[in-house]
């Protein structure tokens, strides 16, 4: 049974989201370091280092950002996305009904 969505728009929005969850990648680990080190701060008050811990895991949960884009192809039917593009290579043909 064929489906009815784009399996070929599915899997280019996730393009677009990989492009941008990478392009956040290296800035947000230069800010996982800054906390980091910021952690070593002498004296630093225990709240102070709960909320920087915090933060550098509020960072690090980008990684399930790359696991749910992940988890998106996946769930797209083995094959459909081949079908699809094949059927768009030869263009769309309209169904005549007699």
């Amino acid at each position: 049974m064929p489906i009815k969505w784009s399996s070929v728009q599915v899997s280019e929005a996730m393009d677009m989201a990989e492009k941008f969850v990478s392009q956040a990648a290296e800035p947000l680990e230069q800010a996982e370091i800054v906390a980091r080190q910021a952690r070593n701060i002498a004296h630093l008050p225990g709240y102070l280092d709960d909320r920087l811990q915090r933060l550098i895991w509020e960072i690090e949960r980008i990684d399930y950002m790359k696991d749910a884009i992940k988890a998106v192809r996946n769930a797209i039917p083995d094959g459909a996305l081949e079908a699809e593009r094949e059927s768009l290579r030869h263009g769309s043909q309209q169904i005549l009904i007699s």
